[in-house]
């Protein structure tokens, strides 16, 4: 039975993760008293026990979190942005690649994708493997989320019943251009020119679309929107946790996947002005969901174990 340590199990992407972990015969918790969770020789102690730790913390605790795990033999999965530019560390996102799958399966220090740069990724990454799009292409993202993206703080506003009126509305904000997720989306997908990313948070829970407009014309390889869908289809052929859709309705709600480990990918739009959205769970495969997924591969199960 393989020793799990969430580090940060109080924040909602740990809280998730436990959640999803809790009851799995296959697995045993390890766990702190509410008075030492904050304990570096406690917390020390519980990460080089375990098989498999996860960083559920902000960036600079996990960067000093990872300084604790002496044991060789102790693996890491980071869900925080400290690592996903990282050398040494693998981007834990299997469907992207054969060798992204195989460089999981055998790191032993993993960093978890952002929610919006899971979306962005997932539409731009082929695009720019194949050869069908410039890396210099000036990509624009718009990316919808509900507000549990914003953690505990943002939770208890939206909550609140006395909450502000301007929360009733979606709300731009990353206004500066210089989202944290940026890096990755950049450096994953071998961008040579930076990405206008336009974030938007709205009144409900969960659930994120990520929406990447291209025109056709200024493609390397020009495509019809038919076949461009045919191309992802091909692409993300054989995966669970990834697919695209046969058909675009009238709307396309952004928490249509919530409480899943699914991404659907939708090509919409004409054959002059293409529209590729990706919808998920920002909880799910923005989050924990992803992070269960990578460590079942990390700790050689099956991938799909214990995931909806």
């Amino acid at each position: 039975m393989k020793k799990v340590f969430i580090d940060g199990k109080e924040g909602t992407t740990g809280l998730q993760i436990y959640d999803r972990l809790q009851g799995r015969p296959d697995l045993c918790l390890l766990t702190l008293p509410e008075e030492l969770r904050k304990d570096a020789a406690a917390r020390k102690e519980k990460m080089n026990e375990a098989d498999i730790v996860f960083l559920c913390l902000p960036d600079a605790a996990a960067r000093e979190a990872v300084t604790l795990a002496e044991n060789p033999d102790t693996k890491i999965i980071d869900a925080s942005t400290a690592h996903r530019t990282a050398e040494g560390w693998a981007y834990g996102f299997p469907e992207l690649s054969e060798a992204h799958r195989r460089a999981i399966a055998e790191s032993k220090r993993v960093a978890n994708p952002g929610c919006h740069a899971s979306g962005f990724i997932a539409l731009v990454y082929p695009l720019i493997a194949r050869g069908l799009v410039s890396p210099d292409y000036p990509f624009v993202c718009h990316s919808v989320t509900g507000y549990s993206g914003g953690g505990k703080k943002m939770i208890a506003e939206y909550e609140a019943a006395d909450r502000d009126a301007s929360l009733d509305s979606p709300r731009q904000y990353g206004l500066t251009l210089a989202h944290k997720h940026l890096p990755e989306m950049v450096a994953v997908c071998k961008l040579t020119r930076k990405p206008i990313f336009n974030p938007i948070v709205a009144d409900y829970y969960c659930g994120m679309c990520g929406t990447v407009p291209i025109f056709a014309d200024l493609m390397q390889k020009r495509m019809t929107k038919e076949v461009l869908r045919e191309f992802y289809a091909e692409y993300y052929a054989g995966h669970s946790f990834v697919s695209v859709a046969k058909e675009t309705g009238a709307y396309l709600p952004s928490n249509a996947f919530v409480g899943t480990n699914h991404m659907e990918i939708t090509v919409a739009g004409n054959d002059e002005q293409i529209l590729l959205c990706a919808r998920f769970d920002n909880l799910g495969k923005g989050a924990s969901g992803a992070a269960v997924q990578n460590m079942n591969l990390m700790l050689g199960l099956e991938e799909t174990a214990y995931l909806k």
